[in-house]
């Protein structure tokens, strides 16, 4: 017997929806006012270039651990104590948050939205790392009809209580709802849910929504 046929299409927001902070370096160093160049490491894009994302990789450290990292690293930079993560997002990302959306989610997610399915996010971190009126700035975000965010639930991806915290919102069983993250241990824990699943790459985000609409039968 078939499940459910799918009903929702559930983001992660960092990576998935928007640049990850690895593709936006440029940005950054113009925004700090660092040398070109000066912010080396350089994540899933070259692992060989960034120990520390081996070590989150490979379950030593959390994406929260790897984060805070980085943040210090960087407000050191530019001659500050920093200690919260959406003081690096914003200001390296500016008043725009449009700029670092990825066109492949806007185009996605809008083409989603108009052939009525349901969208969703679930993320660990949505608004300590953007901050809590970065929702407001984005017009994209009001297409999506619920936003679980581990910032307030303190409930993480992959726990499963997370997962059954959206697809109850949904009010939809978990086989009806395609998730789609950029790490690996995320997209285990959904499958573990019981729902579909999609492994986002960040270096071919194309492919990605490709294959997360292709359960849906649209396009990209």
């Amino acid at each position: 017997m078939s499940g459910p046929s799918p009903k929702a299409l559930v983001l992660d927001f960092g990576g998935v929806v928007t640049r990850t902070l690895f593709e936006t370096h440029a940005l950054t160093e113009r925004a700090l006012d660092l040398t070109p160049g000066m912010l080396g490491w350089r994540g899933p894009f070259d692992p060989a270039s960034d120990p520390l994302w081996c070590s989150m990789q490979a379950d030593e450290i959390s994406e929260r651990d790897y984060w805070k990292t980085r943040t210090r690293e960087v407000g050191r930079l530019v001659g500050e104590d920093w200690d919260d993560m959406s003081t690096f997002v914003q200001r390296a990302r500016g008043a725009d948050p449009q700029a670092v959306v990825r066109p492949e989610a806007e185009r996605a997610i809008r083409a989603a939205h108009e052939a009525g399915i349901r969208l969703a996010i679930l993320s660990n971190e949505l608004d300590l790392f953007y901050g809590n009126s970065f929702r407001e700035r984005l017009p994209l975000l009001s297409l999506f009809e619920t936003i679980i965010d581990a910032t307030y639930t303190h409930i993480l991806k992959p726990d499963p209580r997370a997962y059954a915290m959206v697809s109850e919102a949904l009010h939809l069983p978990p086989a009806a709802c395609v998730f789609v993250d950029d790490q690996k241990r995320n997209v285990d824990g959904a499958v573990a849910a019981g729902m579909l699943a999609v492994h986002f790459d960040v270096a071919q985000p194309g492919q990605g929504y490709a294959a997360a609409l292709g359960h849906f039968g649209v396009a990209a």
